[in-house]
């Protein structure tokens, strides 16, 4: 087993099967956002460090071999990384939660989903074969098979570094594609572990590789090239712009995860206390830093005074604190940066006339003032023109709006240029199946909120993206398809004369 140190320790790039430094000798400092301490300074790349990655994904892709690997040793290699991503699973939580901020309980939980996320495409790729399709004609064996896109750059965000960046990872070597990783530079501590276990796991030189740096830095040679096939980005919608016109430029194709403005609406015959429970952790677990979490609230008006008398009690006993605290309940912001994004979003949910209802403030305890901490906060008499109900505002904020019939229910709920998740709470089984039809979402939960399964495609409407993760979708994003007509007793077509 590798120890923390042999997990974190440098060099922190991983090009063509080798660790180095990066050519520039850049580094960056990692803190933990629950204090304000460096945990780790990493390697930090520059161009020409993620040029020569794809490089070697490129090289690996078109003359190692890699594509024409048999799909049982795919399945092994998959299957090895998520044994050793158990193994290891005690260490590799603790840094998720060093690097993000949030509970030990929720890196546990990611850390779970992450395996199984390799175990799944694993299953999937031993049932995906070739597709038969009837011609008519005996004579011709017509096939519809599966190839890998290639080269893929696998960029993941900050809030969700492990999970995200599997939800590509194993998909991509399930599908036979080589590929460029690159974390977000705020939090790439456990990608660099996990990048350790599959050196460790043998998977052969150049197909994946790790470079950790800002957008900025090397963003272009990643998305701004036609050496990479296959872009998956999941982070903010004016990056995704950004790289959507690069890849244009190329015809590259892309899989973009932008975010959402969720909503959570509520029917009066709802179970009130499992409601008011699924809301709370809907919105504030990992401190809002989610994106589905359940932010914007529709209440009907015949509960909402009550409702939001109830949430409001229970968010101000939501219990802050550091991650390895095992009394938290939720954690940090993931920066200082974050966190004065967070409070110019609750300066202007005042201006914009909302009422604030709790939080809006930085705790007071002294044990959390070096931390990126920011109390629970709840915005009644909101409207839908509003920008705190209108964008993302990714942390603590939930905003409450009120409705009176089923249609103004569906109208404020599609009311929103987003659309990656919604849910829906009510006793009236109809009324519920109507909902979760009309609601414009890539996934809609009824009477549940924030689940998710391996094998259920994720991805949204709108502003939210293009393309989907996970489920059977989530592999044929790594996939090219190729039509394969074969006659097996070749003659003259005749249509052009013998002269």
């Amino acid at each position: 087993m590798l120890t923390d140190d042999e997990l974190c320790c440098g060099p922190h790039l991983y090009i063509d099967g080798k660790w180095v430094p990066a050519q520039g000798g850049g580094s960056r400092d990692i803190v933990n956002p629950a204090d304000g301490t460096v945990i780790a300074t990493v390697d930090e790349a520059d161009r020409a460090d993620a040029v020569a990655a794809v490089a070697a994904a490129r090289t690996a892709f078109d003359t190692g071999g890699w594509p024409q690997t048999p799909v049982a040793e795919r399945i092994a290699y998959l299957l090895a990384i998520a044994d050793l991503l158990d193994e290891h699973r005690d260490h590799i939580a603790r840094l998720e939660t060093l690097d993000t901020g949030k509970t030990l309980r929720e890196s546990y939980i990611d850390l779970h989903d992450v395996v199984e996320v390799f175990r799944y495409y694993a299953r999937l790729a031993a049932t995906s074969g070739d597709r038969l399709v009837d011609t008519g004609n005996p004579a011709v064996i017509s096939r519809v098979v599966r190839e890998p896109v290639g080269v893929c750059a696998l960029i993941a965000p900050w809030n969700y570094p492990l999970l995200q960046m599997s939800w590509k990872i194993a998909p991509a070597l399930a599908a036979g594609c080589t590929m460029v990783v690159k974390p977000s530079e705020v939090t790439p501590l456990t990608t660099i572990a996990l990048m350790r276990l599959i050196d460790r796991a043998g998977v052969p030189a150049g197909v994946v590789n790790l470079i950790q740096s800002s957008g900025a830095t090397v963003g272009s040679a990643l998305t701004d090239t036609p050496d990479v096939d296959l872009i998956s980005f999941t982070g903010g919608a004016a990056t995704g712009e950004t790289i959507a016109r690069n890849a244009a430029a190329h015809i590259t194709r892309v899989a973009l995860e932008l975010g959402g403005k969720n909503p959570h609406i509520i029917f009066p015959d709802a179970d009130f206390e499992s409601a008011v429970d699924a809301v709370l952790t809907g919105a504030f677990l990992h401190s809002g830093q989610v994106c589905s979490a359940g932010t914007r609230l529709i209440l009907h008006e015949d509960i909402a005074d009550n409702f939001v008398a109830e949430l409001s009690w229970r968010a101000a006993g939501i219990r802050i604190g550091p991650g390895l605290d095992e009394t938290s309940e939720t954690g940090p912001l993931v920066s200082e940066q974050h966190r004065a994004k967070v409070e110019a979003y609750v300066a202007l949910g005042i201006s914009e006339g909302a009422r604030l209802v709790t939080g809006g403030a930085r705790p007071e305890a002294a044990r959390l003032q070096a931390g990126s901490f920011y109390l629970p906060t709840i915005f009644d008499g909101c409207h839908r023109w509003m920008r705190i109900v209108q964008e993302e505002t990714f942390g603590p904020i939930l905003t409450v709006e009120r409705f009176s019939t089923e249609a103004q229910a569906i109208a404020l709920g599609n009311d929103t240029a987003y659309g990656l998740a919604a849910g829906v709470r009510t006793a009236d089984a109809a009324r519920g199946e109507r909902l979760v039809r009309a609601l414009r979402h890539g996934t809609v939960w009824l009477n549940d909120f924030g689940y998710y399964t391996p094998a259920a495609e994720w991805g949204g409407f709108g502003r939210s993206g293009i393309g989907r993760e996970l489920g059977p979708s989530g592999l044929a994003e790594y996939q090219e398809t190729k039509h394969i007509w074969h006659n097996t007793a070749p003659a003259v077509g005749g249509w052009f004369s013998d002269n």
